[in-house]
């Protein structure tokens, strides 16, 4: 049997999935836009998986839509047959965003196309010295806007930096990814699991539902027209957050200077 193109591991909160097609890169073949669809549409529903980590079986983290491949709907199909395939893989990235876990994006070679799409839908990446990320659309008879790319990149970079990436289609080296803000950690390949794993423990020092709240909340927020809308959302989310018992036990971790125990209730008084 074939190895699955995408591997899935849990660790207690911690979901662990590897885009896993190593000897292609990791381009998304139809299997893999499947599977990485249907992993992030189902995780809406998953309340106990708290953080996904993303990332890439071997020398790259995915170099976009796998073009050796037969296409799902070529040229050849008509407009509405071009439609749903685009939709296909396009819901992906809605999907990540829409999902309530961080999503951390383990960026250790090239991210180029749909897999740039996918490091940007992600909520926060490291990458590393051999990571390249571009906009390859346009460089393949396209538009560079594609898969979301257009709505996440000028948000996090500024629209001057994102049109020089986008109309031109040039690689933004890692440097470059940590100076536009654009990557919280520069590492080298073989620390960035460990680079990694610091990021999610700091994740996981949120209550549960907080972590959830401001992944929406922040999502919401960079869309919203005015000052008075955000704070309404954020009003209504602290409210939620401080009415159940992680709160106090948040409270009482912070106080003792000690990791927090979540869904146990409030720790007992020495």
């Amino acid at each position: 049997m074939a190895d699955p193109v995408l591997l899935l591991r849990e660790e207690g909160p911690v979901l662990h999935a590897v885009m896993n097609r190593p000897d292609r890169l990791n381009a998304l073949s139809a299997d893999l836009v499947d599977a990485l669809r249907d992993l992030f549409t189902g995780l809406y529903w998953r309340h106990d998986v708290r953080v996904v980590v993303l990332s890439g079986a071997g020398r790259a983290f995915s170099a976009g839509l796998d073009l050796k491949a037969r296409p799902e709907a070529g040229p050849e199909a008509g407009v509405s047959e071009g439609l749903v395939a685009q939709r296909r893989i396009s819901e992906i990235v809605i999907a990540m965003r829409r999902c309530p876990q961080p999503i951390l994006a383990l960026v250790d070679g090239p991210a180029a196309g749909g897999g740039f799409a996918l490091a940007l839908a992600s909520d926060i990446r490291i990458v590393t010295p051999r990571t390249r990320m571009n906009a390859a659309f346009i460089r393949l008879g396209l538009s560079a806007c594609d898969i979301g790319v257009s709505y996440f990149l000028p948000r996090m970079v500024g629209l001057s930096v994102a049109a020089d990436y986008m109309l031109t289609g040039r690689f933004m080296s890692a440097q470059d990814a940590l100076v536009h803000g654009l990557a919280r950690a520069l590492v080298e390949p073989g620390d960035i699991e460990a680079a990694g794993a610091e990021v999610v423990a700091e994740l996981l020092r949120a209550t549960p539902l907080g972590l959830r709240l401001t992944k929406e909340a922040l999502n919401h927020a960079v869309d919203m027209a005015s000052l008075e809308a955000v704070v309404a959302m954020e009003d209504r989310n602290q409210i939620l957050a401080s009415r159940g018992p992680d709160f106090a036990e948040g409270i009482r971790a912070f106080l003792d200077k000690r990791p927090p125990r979540y869904g146990q209730g409030a720790a007992p008084a020495d």
